[in-house]
């Protein structure tokens, strides 16, 4: 009996074998390019997000492939504007998120950016988006406290002369987030080392691996046997930073009911607390406090980021033209008011986001049910698909002539229709319904950063600097330099370097 088992159990085995590989050579995804082993396995992907490599991995696939590339069973991705527009913008707030996104809940508690749904989420971001307009960015108490902590900065750098960029921007970063989240219960890092404390907390989590585990295999077993075999570092772990969301939210909570302390310190009438907090929302605490926590990791994160690199860039030996030509239309506007009018200060920052997208990598959304059609390719419903802002600026060498060179002017340079074209294709901040609610802040606090730095200084990399590996490191979205340090000299304008 047993030996008439083994060759039904065989062949059974064999039938279901074929009948898999038949159907996938008939789905939907089979006539997408891509690499012919794509079509079976989601192992070569898996590998490359594993070892923070997936955004450059999907990017060398569109250069072999074109922009519509097979990365898995069931998932594709795109890099062409018709694409981006039906993904990210059809119907107003394009398809809906992937399970993926579960991954940023704060406190277990669901938050905007990791609501799945296109309907709840509009409905929470017409909660917040008043904080994050620009008119109310560039309300005084606002963008007063964003200007102080630039100076601060100037000042930390002055007195240092030397300084890890790195730790210093995400430092800045997390004082000017919180600032406008909750003030006055925000951070002082580039002053206070238990508030840097909990800045690093944030910023050096190195948890990639167990959070993909945690996604991908959400039965916990392959993270336990990689936990058992001490393949895994430690879990997320970020007491500080909650505890500091939690304090603020208390304390406002407190001084805004109690009436032993009425008249109290609250959060200021500009943040977001203070608006999560309008009874009429009837928002939890948690809610509260999972909101606040959601825009504090991705503030810290994505400035941080983007301006450690672009200072990096501009302080190579090749790239100190630029920083002169900073200087002297910084010097001609001397005007605090008109930091956000300067056009070349705009282009190097924007050239900054074009190649250093704080988030490169792909953003992924679920295939309506039905399937669409996207840029010329029928998909099922529940496919995945996505583009990343990394390969978006840089596929198309007709709109981004030599994508991989720093060139601000070409931000300047340009016929009305160039600039549309590249705009349209701009990606750092995503788009549609669904896109960044922060890129006003965010840029705000980058020009104002770069306009205090570049008014007083000029930068130029220290050996350490040099020895560095600035490559792209993915995380779990966003990407930080690989080594995480960059030390810069930072030489008074009138002051020549020694040689």
């Amino acid at each position: 009996m047993a030996l008439f088992t083994v060759p039904v159990v065989a062949g059974a085995v064999l039938v279901a074998t074929v009948v898999w590989i038949v159907t996938r050579l008939r789905s939907a995804d089979a006539a997408v390019p891509g690499p012919a082993f794509s079509l079976f396995s989601s192992l070569p992907l898996k590998f490359h997000e594993f070892c923070g490599n997936r955004t450059r991995y999907v990017h060398s696939l569109h250069l072999r492939y074109g922009s519509v590339v097979r990365l898995a069973p069931g998932e594709v991705a795109f890099a062409s504007l018709p694409a981006l527009k039906e993904i990210y913008m059809s119907n107003g707030s394009g398809y809906d998120k992937t399970a993926f996104y579960h991954l940023f809940r704060q406190y277990s508690t669901p938050t905007m950016f990791s609501t799945l749904d296109k309907q709840t989420h509009s409905k929470r971001r017409r909660i917040l988006a008043d904080r994050y307009a620009n008119s109310n960015v560039v309300k005084a108490e606002a963008l007063d406290g964003i200007r102080e902590r630039a100076s601060r900065f100037a000042a930390v750098a002055k007195t240092s002369q030397t300084l890890d960029i790195y730790i210093a921007l995400h430092s800045y970063a997390f004082d000017g987030v919180t600032h406008h989240l909750f003030h006055p219960f925000g951070s002082n890092a580039l002053q206070d080392e238990a508030d840097e404390r909990i800045m690093r907390e944030v910023s050096f989590d190195n948890s990639l691996a167990r959070r993909l585990l945690e996604y991908y295999y959400p039965s916990g077993l392959p993270g336990k046997v990689a936990d058992l075999l001490g393949l895994l570092p430690p879990a997320r772990s970020i007491p500080r930073a909650k505890q500091i969301v939690l304090d603020a939210v208390d304390a406002t909570l407190l001084n805004a009911s109690d009436e032993k302390t009425a008249g109290g310190p609250r959060a200021a009438d500009f943040t977001l607390l203070a608006r999560l907090q309008d009874p009429a929302l009837g928002l939890t605490r948690m809610q509260m406090a999972a909101e606040c926590m959601d825009h504090m990791a991705a503030g810290i994160e994505t400035t941080g980021d983007v301006l450690c690199w672009l200072m990096w860039q501009i302080s190579l030996p090749a790239f100190q033209g630029v920083q002169d030509r900073l200087f002297a239309e910084l010097q001609a506007n001397r005007d605090p008011s008109k930091y956000d009018s300067l056009p070349y200060l705009n282009a190097v920052l924007k050239e900054g986001l074009r190649m250093f997208p704080s988030i490169p990598m792909s953003l992924p959304r679920h295939v309506p049910e039905g399937g669409r059609v996207i840029d010329g390719t029928w998909l099922p419903g529940g496919t995945i698909v996505s583009c990343q802002p990394y390969t978006m600026h840089r596929f198309d060498q007709d709109v981004f002539p030599r994508p991989d060179e720093f060139e601000p002017d070409r931000w300047l340079d340009t016929t009305p229709e160039q600039d549309a074209e590249m705009n349209r294709r701009f990606f750092a901040f995503s788009n549609g319904g669904r896109g960044c609610l922060g890129k006003h802040l965010a840029m705000a606090e980058m020009k104002l950063l770069l306009r205090d730095v570049y008014m007083q200084f000029q930068t130029v990399l220290t050996d350490e600097a040099k020895a560095a590996d600035m490559s792209m490191a993915d995380q779990i979205i966003s990407a930080r330099p690989k080594d995480q340090t960059c030390k810069l000299k930072f030489i008074p304008r009138g002051k020549t370097e020694a040689a």
